[in-house]
């Protein structure tokens, strides 16, 4: 029988994770310079329109739908269209319809987190195609190796991490964190470099919208973590509790991290230790108790803080340090639950700290491992390809005069207009821009 209170839970949270592909674009958008704001911000927002129709046609079948490939793939024609899910159904706990939503909000963030880090020198046109291929071959058999369960009593073989292996990833900490940092890495290897890279400063212009775009996120994840419940119950209560308590560990170990480091904490370090502490307890949540997800966000902030230097003495140019954030704070995450993971918490594991041995960890670090290997090296091709056919770089002269204009003619902030007299005027005087005021 339907429970139509896990359903409203199930369907609230779809919409809290949907708020943060737009949350997203504001905490990438600020940390840009100013004449690459909007295009950052429409890396996001492509994400969100191109993903939202691939996941009806056929990314919730090769997510979810029946095993035709070891645990690697699921049956892209059984559920192409969404067919055969319109009926209401009898006998189930929610509407599939309404997993069908939550789920294609987390592809949709997915594929929006990898462009933090081409930020300022790619093409609009082909990071669009790069989305919707990525999506195809990477994003959507590896939701299906996380999250697609076995269903004996249907007859539904899932993937091989959630059944084979056993892994715990409460919420996405390998098919989401982990992929689109190893993702990340693999681009920015293919692309390049932005202009002065190393030599230019390379500041946020707007760390309001950071801090902003940082709330939204923080807002929006206790709908990615507890309603990965799929419930209004316990266990949702218990992640809430473990994602806030992470995230504020991660905040003051960032802070504490820069303090000692640099002689100031900053409000960047503040956001960015928001999202550090949010990736690493994602799949942790369900597994460790309060004081295991204090010590994840802590061990997170740490590392993320310290990991997102590394760009300058390895020499490759993570724009918004996507590796340095999600790869690395995905990691700690999914490997530490081999650590802190509590038999008293919903997941009723056991990690080394608790009695259970090594073979959680080895486990956890086989399933984190084999998500970075596959999602870098069908990235690494599928960059290359890209690059050989359609390009990915802007020219030189587009990446130094600003991308917002070059690729969508417009600017993000139109300051031709302060100062032209007239206070009473109706603000819808000055939408029309004339080509002069363009060129100028």
């Amino acid at each position: 029988m339907e429970n139509t209170g896990d359903t409203a839970w199930i369907l609230t949270s779809a919409a809290l994770v949907m708020l943060m592909t737009p949350g997203l674009a504001l905490f990438y958008g600020g940390m840009v310079r100013m004449k690459s704001v909007l295009n950052m911000m429409m890396m996001s927002f492509g994400a969100l329109g191109l993903i939202s129709v691939l996941w009806v046609l056929y990314g919730y079948s090769v997510a979810f739908g029946n095993d035709v490939g070891g645990g690697l793939i699921g049956d892209p024609t059984e559920f192409f269209a969404l067919s055969g899910l319109l009926a209401e159904e009898s006998g189930v706990p929610f509407p599939t319809m309404a997993f069908v939503a939550f789920q294609m909000v987390f592809a949709i963030l997915t594929v929006a987190l990898i462009s933090g880090a081409i930020a300022d020198r790619v093409k609009f046109s082909t990071w669009m195609v790069f989305a919707g291929i990525w999506a195809t071959l990477v994003y959507f058999p590896v939701a299906h190796w996380v999250f697609a369960f076995d269903n004996e009593d249907a007859g539904v073989v899932g993937g091989w991490i959630a059944n084979r292996l056993g892994a715990i990833d409460f919420a996405g900490g390998t098919a989401v964190h982990i992929n689109a940092g190893a993702a990340a890495l693999a681009l920015v290897l293919v692309i390049g470099k932005r202009k002065g890279f190393g030599r230019e400063p390379m500041r946020p212009h707007n760390l309001p919208l950071v801090m902003l775009g940082a709330g939204l996120l923080w807002f929006g994840w206790f709908g990615f973590n507890a309603g990965s419940a799929l419930a209004a119950n316990h266990t949702a209560a218990v992640v809430f509790v473990n994602t806030l308590a992470a995230t504020g560990a991660a905040v003051l170990g960032w802070l504490v991290t820069e303090r000692l480091r640099d002689g100031h904490p900053t409000s960047l370090g503040a956001a960015s230790g928001v999202v550090a502490g949010l990736v690493a307890i994602t799949p942790a949540c369900s597994a460790v108790s309060p004081v295991g997800a204090l010590l994840i966000g802590a061990i997170a902030g740490v590392l993320c803080a310290l990991a997102v230097g590394l760009k300058y003495k390895l020499g490759y140019d993570d724009s918004l340090d996507v590796v340095g954030v999600h790869l690395v704070g995905g990691l700690a995450g999914t490997i530490l639950i081999g650590l802190f993971a509590d038999p008293a918490a919903p997941a009723e594991a056991s990690g080394l700290f608790f009695g259970g041995g090594a073979g959680l960890l080895g486990i956890q670090t086989v399933g984190a491992l084999s998500t970075l290997a596959y999602s870098f090296v069908v990235t690494l091709v599928i960059g290359f390809a890209l690059k050989a056919t359609m390009g990915w770089r802007v020219d030189d002269a587009a990446e130094a005069a600003g991308i917002d204009q070059a690729e969508h003619a417009e600017a993000g902030y139109d300051f031709g207009t302060f100062g032209s007299g007239g206070g009473s005027r109706s603000p819808l005087a000055h939408r029309t821009t004339t080509d002069q005021e363009v060129s100028a």
